[in-house]
């Protein structure tokens, strides 16, 4: 609530139903507040989704794409969506492949979605850097105009590199225990 109060607009949240139980409520009384989802977003928590959050930075494969246009017809609200890149090819992480991405993009145009950009979790490295150039790269091919990218470690180094997202939690908040 401080940082409502000193005007902060833009909060992001990784789990939906941990989302709505804060947010709701809130949301309700302070209307220019954008909540965005940062996490991995499972189907089956679509419907609860919308219309809380403003933002999905997780879009990450056919399924998902066919849920939220779906829910968004249903509840006749939008999200700005983001396509989540794997732009370190690992296997634990979420997002699309690399050699996938052209493919994903040509696919979803069917589905009246509101894809504004891109978004990546680089491998924790020391040096993001390279990662943040290749998603650079990959925008400049699409008319996407938004890069979310770079967290508490390392948004100084997305922010050189062209992200107009960045999500920083424990610099502000603290660590979670």
């Amino acid at each position: 609530m401080p940082a409502i109060e000193h005007g902060h607009l833009h909060f992001g949240e990784n789990k939906v139903q941990e989302a709505a139980e804060k947010w709701t409520k809130v949301k309700e009384k302070n209307s220019s507040l954008k909540l965005h989802l940062i996490g991995k977003l499972q189907t089956n928590k679509v419907k609860f989704c919308l219309p809380l959050f403003d933002f999905i930075h997780s879009l990450d494969s056919i399924k998902l794409a066919d849920k939220i246009a779906n829910e968004q017809v249903k509840k006749n609200f939008k999200p700005k969506v983001f396509i989540q890149i794997n732009i370190g090819d690992e296997d634990q992480k979420n997002g699309i492949s690399l050699n996938e991405f052209e493919s994903f993009q040509k696919k979803i145009e069917d589905f009246n979605l509101d894809v504004i950009g891109l978004m990546c979790i680089p491998p924790f490295v020391n040096d993001t850097e390279i990662y943040f150039k290749k998603m650079v790269k990959i925008k400049e091919k699409t008319n996407l105009k938004e890069l979310s990218m770079g967290m508490s470690n390392d948004y100084i180094e997305a922010a050189k590199n062209s992200a107009t997202f960045v999500r920083i939690g424990s610099k502000i908040f603290g660590a979670r225990s």
